[in-house]
């Protein structure tokens, strides 16, 4: 839009966000140094920008504290926000501009393909299952389907194509990290009293951080991995973090990517001739599919989804979980490298993981903390219900019609990690 002097941008960066849960070092550092890049394009194209610092003074570090004195300073005569998407920030903003007494407006985050109105409404009496719902948005969006709304190759769904096990062949390209030095922003996090967890990785910082680099990142998934996606996505390994997963849901879940965005070069991919069908429709069913599909569900069932506990699990999840301290080999390879990254794949996350938390009932509370704290992607709206859902069965089957638990043999089949495991998987 053009710049407009009646109108300021605000941006905050407040403790109430980095405390509800103790965050991944890097994303901590990812969120702020992404807001500071986004805060100085606004500013270069002519826009009015406040941008509220972790270190500055005037910080009250929250939303509704930091408000009234923005109110008094900039002499605010009309307040909007884009539609949160967390139920807890959604509830803090509607308080903050409540008791503000100032007319204000709520506008669409604009980053998903159905609104939330519409997919509250789907979901807010009865939960479809994910296959239905997604064939009915290929339909609705004429993804990869044919002038008689049919699938393209006969078929929804490949997933059963998509279950290899990588045995180093081919092999797995090299994310394209693009290392930046951000030791003075770690610095002013740190002398803020923020607590973390896991490696900051400060002086060599890897993710995209605005619009360009994220593109970049896409470009380079549908070049080197996305022709073998499909038949190695659920494929665990001790030789490589990241085999061919896109690495794009940080861009994607921070709106430096847009979905449609990340759809039509799969599919323009497809049309080249530059990877399969089952490659093509596996990656677009975890976007057009499953990312719809957990929001749904989250928007149209919270605040009492986050409480459920069907299964009654107590146990307090064990502290291996904060420092790889484990002799299994896929736990031990799962944690360490989430506490390197800020990131694992999701069969890492559901099947090793959330797959031992299950079997061992631990709480579902500490579960949700954790995965949302450790992952640089994580926000409640995707996390909880994946987690609590999908992966801990503690809502009963609203997300998933089965409990996602396996014995050491679906590790054995998947990966590597039981040859050099200190105990015997049978």
């Amino acid at each position: 839009d053009e710049a407009d002097d009646d109108v300021l941008y605000v941006l905050m960066e407040v403790r109430s966000e980095t405390d509800y849960v103790r965050h991944h070092a890097q994303k901590v550092i990812g969120l702020f140094a992404a807001m500071r890049q986004f805060g100085e394009t606004l500013a270069k194209a002519g826009h009015r920008v406040e941008h509220i610092r972790i270190s500055d003074a005037r910080n009250r570090h929250s939303f509704s504290d930091n408000l009234p004195w923005l109110i008094k300073e900039f002499k605010f005569t009309r307040l909007e926000y884009m539609e949160a998407d967390e139920w807890r920030v959604e509830q803090a903003l509607n308080e903050a501009f409540a008791a503000s007494g100032l007319p204000n407006v709520v506008v669409s985050a604009e980053h998903f393909l159905l609104e939330r109105v519409d997919a509250v409404e789907r979901f807010a009496k009865k939960v479809p299952r994910m296959e239905f719902f997604y064939r009915d948005l290929r339909r609705r969006f004429r993804i990869m389907v044919d002038a008689d709304d049919k699938p393209l190759g006969g078929k929804w769904n490949y997933d059963v194509l998509n279950r290899e096990k990588w045995l180093g062949d081919p092999p797995a390209p090299v994310w394209p990290w693009n290392k930046r030095d951000l030791h003075e922003l770690w610095s002013e996090i740190q002398a803020a009293g923020v607590e973390t967890m896991g490696e900051p990785s400060d002086r060599a910082f890897g993710w995209p951080l605005n619009q360009t680099e994220a593109k970049a990142w896409l470009d380079d998934f549908i070049a080197h991995r996305l022709r073998f996606f499909g038949r190695f996505q659920d494929a665990l390994s001790e030789h490589s973090t990241t085999l061919f997963h896109a690495g794009l849901s940080f861009a994607l879940n921070t709106k430096m990517l847009h979905p449609c965005e990340v759809i039509d070069a799969v599919v323009s991919a497809l049309e080249r001739g530059d990877c399969d069908l089952p490659a093509a429709e596996g990656f677009v069913r975890q976007i057009l599919g499953w990312r719809e599909y957990v929001r749904g569900i989250y928007w149209a069932r919270m605040p009492a989804y986050g409480r459920l506990n069907i299964l009654g699990a107590k146990r307090t999840l064990p502290a291996w979980y904060w420092n790889a301290d484990t002799r299994m080999a896929c736990l031990h390879s799962a944690i360490r490298q989430s506490l390197e990254l800020g990131y694992a794949h999701h069969i890492q996350r559901l099947m090793v993981t959330g797959n031992f938390a299950l079997i061992a009932g631990c709480d579902p509370d500490e579960v949700d903390r954790w995965y949302l704290g450790i992952y640089i992607d994580a926000f409640e709206w995707v996390e909880l219900p994946n987690t609590r859902g999908m992966s801990q069965f503690a809502d009963g089957g609203i997300v998933g019609s089965k409990p996602y638990a396996a014995s050491a043999s679906y590790i054995a089949r998947q990966s590597d990690h039981c040859k050099t495991c200190y105990y015997n998987h049978r």
